[in-house]
């Protein structure tokens, strides 16, 4: 009788362990699984159809849909994607970057890129071909491999502009945001203002980094 009581005593502990462990388990809401699971390019919290990557995308923007065949012709071939250099970047990190995306008028007053949507571009010879040529040379380029943005990262600027991008692998990228300015920039019609800057971040490093450009 006894042996039968420690017996009952014994299986009634374990399955009281066992479900107890089942009720304790940590379950993934169905956006927090997939996140878990997203690569780093996948890792998105905006849609790309909010954001002006114009240069880089396969949709043209409205001004670019007025482009002519012969304009069309103008522009300047991307270079081949590299593919093994892409596949050598860092995948996981736990890097911060965050800071301000900002016009400054002739006054030197901020002009705050409220709500504006910003993108991490990794530096690679490909990126660098569009900083350089298109961003700084001004020069018009073919449409971007769509592979590349299985690279890119998006986040959006608060009402102040404040933005910040987390869980950034250790490397060295182009941060890009668009502010749209209008009469206070002394325009007639309101236009969009890239501003584009290099960053670095290594491990769990926290970097500040301001997007800012001055109203000519």
């Amino acid at each position: 009788m006894i042996k039968k009581v420690l017996l009952f005593t014994t299986l009634f502990s374990l399955f009281f362990f066992f479900t107890g462990c089942v009720q304790n388990e940590i379950v993934l809401t169905p956006q927090e699984n997939q996140h878990a699971n997203n690569s780093w390019g996948e890792q998105t919290n905006v849609d790309d159809e909010d954001v002006d990557i114009s240069d880089l995308d396969e949709n043209l923007t409205e001004d670019e849909t007025m482009i002519t065949e012969e304009t069309m012709e103008a522009r300047v071939p991307r270079i081949p994607f590299p593919v093994q250099e892409y596949r050598r970047l860092a995948t996981i990190g736990k890097g911060t970057i965050k800071g301000a995306i900002y016009l400054k008028d002739m006054y030197g007053e901020r002009i705050p890129g409220s709500g504006t949507r910003l993108y991490l571009n990794p530096v690679t010879s490909y990126s660098k071909q569009w900083y350089e040529e298109s961003y700084l040379g001004g020069a018009k380029m073919e449409k971007a491999d769509s592979r590349l943005f299985n690279y890119l990262r998006f986040t959006a600027a608060d009402n102040e502009g404040n933005f910040a991008f987390y869980g950034v692998p250790s490397g060295s990228y182009y941060l890009i945001g668009t502010v749209k300015c209008g009469s206070e920039c002394g325009y007639d019609t309101p236009k969009n203002i890239r501003i584009a800057t290099t960053v670095r971040v290594v491990g769990n490093q926290v970097v500040q980094k301001d997007l800012v450009k001055s109203v000519e």
